[in-house]
């Protein structure tokens, strides 16, 4: 069970701290418990509570009124939100997956994404919604309030609707196309910002060879000589240790000399001197701007 903070509720709900103390004190819709030095402590049931309340009040309805909820009913009021096609707060769809990832409510998941992705289409719902709920989830973890089940829940969920939609998309010939190799370090599994750019290189008329978790980058010699790809990209997240990370970059670029090479994640963002052909992504839309321009600058030579 997690614990947290007042300031832990706004940081993860987006309620001012102000405001929680007041609903708190008025209307008794949360019930911390104190600590021996007298300091407000609040548990999951508290958050899950909290967000769904946040839901419902950023949709127009009264804290007098959504105070006197029980939990199911706070809960059956949150689900028929979902139904409101004129909604365009995605901290409202954040919330609500913060609450069914608690609950570990598979079903309550996959209808929010469901919802968002028909509403905002797939790239958006991803870039607005899943995103940040995942960063959320972050802080969460950093706070002790998520367990791995919820963690491999949401994940496994993120990766299946990625795949799905990226099967969706129309195949592309990779002899009329920029091509990319895609593939992440040795050790390294956190796989969500690869698949979600190796959509968005394919809905954009891109070829890519997805080589996916876990590659030694000794195999990409040999694939590059057959594939002949145009640029390569790898998310470093976790792997390798910070320390290694100059040498795995200067690896890679002798590896693979005569391509662009694209790295992404936080490691990627340490302070070291880059190869010449090497380039840093700092954000998701930084990414998103360069498979824009270079599907533009391909079609242009084609």
């Amino acid at each position: 069970m997690g614990h947290f903070s007042i300031s832990d509720l706004e940081q993860l709900s987006g309620i001012k701290a102000h405001t929680i103390r007041i609903w708190e004190q008025r209307y008794g819709i949360l019930r911390p418990v104190r600590t021996a030095t007298n300091i407000r402590t609040y548990c999951d049931d508290d958050l899950r509570r909290l967000l769904n309340v946040a839901t419902l009040c950023g949709r127009g309805y009264r804290i007098s009124q959504v105070a006197k909820l029980s939990e199911q009913e706070l809960s059956r009021a949150v689900i028929s939100c979902d139904d409101d096609a004129h909604s365009q707060n995605y901290c409202h769809q954040v919330n609500a997956l913060l609450a069914a990832m608690l609950a570990m409510d598979e079903c309550k998941l996959t209808q929010v994404l469901a919802h968002v992705t028909a509403q905002y289409g797939f790239e958006q719902a991803i870039l607005r919604v899943a995103y940040p709920f995942l960063q959320r989830i972050g802080v969460m973890w950093q706070a002790g309030a998520v367990n791995p089940a919820q963690e491999h829940l949401v994940t496994n969920l993120l990766r299946q609707k990625m795949m799905a939609a990226t099967d969706a998309l129309p195949p592309v010939q990779p002899a009329m196309a920029r091509r990319w190799v895609l593939f992440l370090p040795e050790r390294e599994m956190h796989e969500l910002a690869l698949l979600f750019m190796n959509y968005a290189l394919r809905a954009r008329g891109h070829h890519v060879l997805y080589l996916g978790q876990n590659l030694p980058i000794t195999e990409l010699k040999p694939v590059c000589a057959a594939y002949q790809p145009h640029a390569a990209l790898t998310v470093m997240t976790a792997v390798p240790e910070r320390h290694e990370v100059p040498g795995f970059v200067q690896e890679l670029s002798q590896l693979c000399p005569d391509i662009d090479l694209y790295l992404y994640g936080p490691l990627a963002q340490l302070d070291f001197v880059l190869p010449a052909n090497t380039a840093r992504l700092g954000l998701i839309t930084d990414f998103l701007a360069l498979a824009d321009a270079t599907a533009l600058s391909a079609a242009a030579v084609t």
